[in-house]
C-alpha cells in the first residue's frame, strides 16, 4: 500500500508536524509495510519527522503566457468557459505523482473552514478520476463552512475522518455518508522531555499560548489576554511559561508571546519557551505543567493528552468538538468574541483552577478512550 500525503504547509507549524508525525506512526504500527510519502511546502522543515519515506516540494505552480499549457487554458475558457485545466494546474505538484499511489491522502483537514476552495475540487476531481482512493484525514468543518460545491465535493471522497463529534454531525446532517468519527492522531503522539529551565517551578508553572492568528481575527483579545496574565501573577505564586507552538513568518507566536514576555519579565515569575523546539519536545514541557491556557489547538491536544487541566482560547468548530467529546460539554473553551473580555477570561480560569482535580479525573478517564478512537482511523483507512 503505498500513500501520499498532501496539502501539508510544513512543519513549523507543530500542529502540522504534530497531525503527520503522529498519523504516519498510527499507519505503520498497523500496516508496517505501507509506504508513507508527504508532498509539503517546506519540506526541510519536515526532515524531523521519523518514518516518512519520502518528502517531496509542493508550490502552487501558474501558467506562463503563450506556453502550450496557457494556450490549452485559453481554448477551453474561451470556448467552453471550461477554468478546469488552470485550476487543476497550480496543484501540478500533486497531480504529477498520483499514478504513483494507492490512497491520495489531504491531511488539510480544516482546509474547509476558508471559504470556496475550486482548485481543491478540481484536484479531487481528477484524484478519482485516475481510479484512486481519496481520503480526508481529521476533518474539522462546521455548518457555516458548507456550501453547495463544497458538499458535492466531500461526496466524493471514499472517506473523511472528523476527529470530533461536532464535524460528524454537521456532515451527516448534509447529506455526506462517506464519514468515520475518529479523534486527532496527535492525542497518541509521544513526548520528550528535556531538561527544565532555571525558573521553573515543579508543578507550579502554567503554560500560556496565544497566536497572532485569533489576534487578528479580534484585535481587543490581546489586551484581555495581558490582564489575564496580570491577574495570574497577582492572586498565585504560579510561574507561567510562554509557549509557542507556530514559528512561521506573518504567523509567530513567539513574537506575539515575546511582547508577553517582555511586559513582565521583572516579576522573575515568567519565561519564554525557545521558538526552535519540534512537536515531541513542546509536548514533553506541557506534559509537566499545572494548567495550560492555548489558542492553538494542538497545543492544547497536547496538553489535554498528557491530563492538564487546559483553557481553550478557541475560535473555530474543533477546538469545541474536541472538548464536548472529552467532558460532554463545550467546557472551558472561549469563542473568538468571548476572549477580548477580561472578565471572562479571568472567569474561566478561575473555574479551571477551582475544579482542577475534577478535571484531572475526568481527562484520565476519558483520554484512553479518545486514544482508541484515534487508532480507529486507521482501521477505517484500511476498509475504504
Amino acid at each position: 500500500m503505498k500513500i501520499l500525503m498532501f496539502f501539508h504547509g510544513g512543519s513549523t507549524n507543530r500542529g502540522c508536524e504534530a497531525i503527520v508525525r503522529s498519523g504516519v506512526a498510527l499507519i505503520k504500527n498497523q500496516y508496517p509495510t505501507a509506504t508513507v510519502d508527504l508532498i509539503s511546502w517546506d519540506p526541510k522543515s519536515d526532515k524531523i519527522i521519523p518514518l516518512v519515506d519520502n518528502i517531496f516540494l509542493d508550490r502552487n505552480q501558474t501558467i506562463k503566457k503563450y506556453t502550450y499549457s496557457w494556450l490549452v487554458s485559453a481554448f477551453k475558457l474561451k470556448l467552453f468557459k471550461d477554468e478546469s485545466y488552470s485550476l487543476q494546474y497550480i496543484h501540478k505538484s500533486i497531480i504529477d505523482k498520483i499514478s504513483n499511489y494507492d490512497i491520495l491522502m489531504s491531511i488539510g483537514g480544516d482546509n474547509y473552514c476558508y471559504g470556496e476552495q475550486p482548485t481543491i475540487y478540481e484536484l479531487d476531481k481528477l484524484i478519482k478520476k485516475s481510479g484512486k482512493k481519496l481520503v480526508l484525514w481529521g476533518a474539522s468543518i462546521g455548518q457555516e463552512d458548507l456550501s453547495p460545491q463544497k458538499i458535492e465535493d466531500l461526496k466524493t471522497f471514499d472517506l473523511i475522518l472528523a476527529r470530533e463529534s461536532l464535524t460528524f454531525e454537521v456532515l451527516k446532517n448534509n447529506g455526506i455518508q462517506n464519514v468515520k468519527l475518529c479523534a486527532d492522531g496527535a492525542f497518541t503522539m509521544e513526548k520528550e522531555e528535556l531538561p527544565l529551565p532555571d525558573n521553573w517551578q515543579i508543578s507550579n508553572t502554567i503554560g500560556f499560548n496565544f497566536s497572532p492568528l485569533v489576534w487578528k481575527k479580534n484585535k481587543d483579545s490581546r489586551q484581555a489576554a495581558f490582564d489575564l496574565v496580570r491577574h495570574i501573577l497577582k492572586t498565585t505564586n504560579y510561574t507561567i511559561a510562554f509557549t509557542p507552538h507556530v514559528i512561521q513568518a506573518d504567523n509567530d507566536d513567539y513574537e506575539c508571546l515575546l511582547d508577553f514576555y517582555n511586559e513582565f519579565k521583572e516579576t522573575n515569575r515568567v519565561l519564554i519557551l525557545p521558538n526552535n523546539l519540534n512537536a515531541i519536545q513542546y509536548k514533553g514541557y506541557i506534559a509537566r505543567m499545572k494548567f495550560f491556557i492555548g489558542a492553538r489547538t494542538h497545543a492544547t491536544i497536547a496538553a489535554y493528552s498528557c491530563l492538564v487541566p487546559t483553557l481553550v482560547l478557541g475560535y473555530s468548530v474543533k477546538s469545541k468538538g474536541i472538548a464536548k467529546d472529552i467532558f460532554g460539554e463545550e467546557k472551558l473553551v472561549l469563542s473568538l468574541k468571548d476572549i477580548s473580555d477580561s472578565k471572562k477570561l479571568i472567569e474561566k480560569f478561575e473555574e479551571m483552577k477551582n475544579q482542577e482535580q475534577e478535571i484531572i479525573n475526568t481527562l484520565a478517564n476519558r483520554i484512553p478512550e479518545i486514544k482508541k478512537m484515534s487508532k480507529k482511523a486507521v482501521y477505517y483507512l484500511l476498509e475504504a
